[in-house]
């Protein structure tokens, strides 16, 4: 155990050695260069440009970034809807390697979350929005129509639970 008289300068008996208020520990400095490892000034030069280059990577990130308190709903639900309808139009088979791309079972739940987004977020947005995502959802409600083998009844396709039935 360490002396009490080391901690602070005071006697064993004016120190409580359950309360931690009353001293301060501290880890010895440790030195971050290897024993018997020389550093020259080449060394020291590659260091600094790095931490400098950092920190310049650091600043251009958080200048590029928004601040999701600045983002206005509506952008965050068009996003939103744009990313579901992206990733759904490649499973659908609309990109560019339609046979390396084309999976109808996750283009069907991609689809439904869009059409949900779409019926509940259509009265929040103007309907501006809501007219093209209602477009864009349709376009993908057919595509995947007419990629199936075996196509859905009509009413029973994917986002159809929300949107009616897609023609």
């Amino acid at each position: 155990m360490l002396d009490p008289v080391a901690w602070n300068g005071k006697r064993g008996w004016e120190v409580n050695p359950l309360s931690c208020r009353s001293m301060t520990l501290r880890s010895p400095t440790k030195s971050n260069r290897r024993q018997g490892e020389v550093t020259t000034q080449g060394q020291d030069q590659a260091g600094r440009e790095r931490e400098e280059r950092w920190a310049r990577q650091e600043e251009a990130a958080a200048s590029a970034t928004r601040d999701i308190a600045d983002v206005p709903s509506v952008e965050v639900i068009t996003t939103a809807a744009v990313h579901l309808m992206s990733a759904a139009a490649v499973k659908v088979g609309l990109a560019h390697d339609p046979d390396a791309e084309t999976d109808l079972d996750e283009a069907r739940k991609l689809i439904n979350a869009l059409a949900g987004l779409i019926t509940a977020g259509a009265p929040e947005i103007s309907d501006m929005h809501a007219r093209s995502l209602r477009d864009g959802l349709r376009s993908l409600q057919l595509a995947f129509r007419e990629a199936s083998v075996i196509p859905d009844p009509i009413g029973k396709g994917p986002g159809e639970k929300w949107t009616g039935p897609v023609n």
